[in-house]
């Protein structure tokens, strides 16, 4: 499978000066974000992908938005896949506001309020990784799906920390990262 890391947040932008959270909640792309999810989408053209799963923060399903489009392939919403709660960006939407904004995606697996009340600790997020790559080991076409996600689940997930629009390929039969280095990109 393909994990993509959403394009440059509002809160990307002013966290990377500041490294303070600036209190953006579910913050939208910036202009650099909507350039790297449209270069994404071509980038990705040329690849095998029938299956796009995408994290329920907006500034996710707005990176995934171009490619679905460019591949003619429909967003399946999912919560697991969102980031680690810790800071004012990982407040989400409620499922209606993200339905009346995304009519296309497929909001039927969240709930109305989705994200967690308080800061999720490390084991929370790495266990949700290892259920996902259960998950998705078990579909006979797991080659075939691009996620859309965040620097936090993709770290527990493989490790790697990954800049705004970057992907990487990602084998889920294989065992997780022994050792995760937890310092925000």
């Amino acid at each position: 499978m393909i994990l993509l890391r959403h394009g440059q947040s509002e809160f990307n932008l002013h966290f990377s000066v500041t490294r303070r959270d600036p209190g953006i909640i579910d913050p939208r792309l910036t202009p650099l974000g909507h350039d790297q999810a449209r270069a994404a989408a071509e980038a990705l053209k040329g690849e095998r992908i029938s299956r796009v799963i995408a994290s329920p923060y907006w500034r996710a399903l707005e990176t995934a938005a171009p490619i679905a489009g460019a591949l003619g392939v429909p967003v399946v919403v999912n919560p697991i896949v969102r980031e680690r709660y810790a800071f004012a960006c990982d407040v989400g939407s409620p499922r209606t506001e993200l339905g009346r904004a995304w009519p296309e995606h497929d909001f039927s697996t969240i709930e109305e309020v989705w994200w967690p009340p308080v800061e999720e600790p490390t084991e929370s997020i790495v266990g949700r990784a290892a259920l996902f790559r259960a998950e998705i080991a078990a579909l006979p076409d797991w080659s075939d799906t691009l996620v859309v996600s965040h620097w936090g689940f993709i770290l527990a997930m493989t490790g790697r920390s990954l800049g705004n629009g970057e992907w990487l390929r990602c084998d889920p039969t294989v065992p997780p990262p022994a050792e995760i280095t937890w310092r925000h990109h």
